[in-house]
């Protein structure tokens, strides 16, 4: 009786403002029940959580998942590092990339699929101020192409 399907719990919006994401990748997460719970109630924030490697494994860091109200002695510390589940090969390759090129493990969106509670990890490259402008200015621009087409086919 599993749920099928992906539903989007969390999203980190700020990553997309502050880096480029050149490459993205499903990783799963260890958590506990109420964490999962809280999850599900969409009491999460992942405005500035980072990814790091340590002895060869993927943690997350400063993901806030506010404490179960319900959950009374099982709660965990809402700001702890979690441990990120990908195949080995997959992060030394990305440990590599962020020791070499400058690259930051991002999370993207915190998801369930089939029951199970997802991240999306991205490595990406940070902005400069004048890229975060040119970016804000190419959006302008294309909300007001997109409304003056509107305008006209009306």
């Amino acid at each position: 009786m599993e749920k099928k399907g992906i539903k989007v719990a969390a999203q980190n919006r700020k990553a997309f403002h502050d880096y480029f994401v050149e490459d993205r990748f499903e990783a799963g997460i260890e958590l506990y029940g109420t964490e999962v719970k809280s999850i599900r109630a969409g009491t999460l924030n992942l405005k500035d959580s980072w990814c790091g490697v340590k002895n060869g494994e993927l943690f997350l860091n400063g993901m806030h998942i506010s404490p179960y109200e319900k959950g009374n002695i099982f709660n965990k510390d809402p700001d702890r590092t979690r441990r990120l589940l990908m195949h080995k090969r997959e992060i030394l390759r990305l440990n590599a990339k962020v020791k070499q090129d400058g690259y930051a493990l991002i999370p993207l969106s915190v998801y369930f699929k089939d029951a199970r509670v997802k991240i999306e990890v991205g490595l990406c490259k940070g902005k400069k101020n004048y890229d975060k402008r040119a970016a804000a200015a190419q959006k302008d621009a294309r909300r007001e192409i997109d409304r003056t087409l509107k305008e006209r086919n009306h």
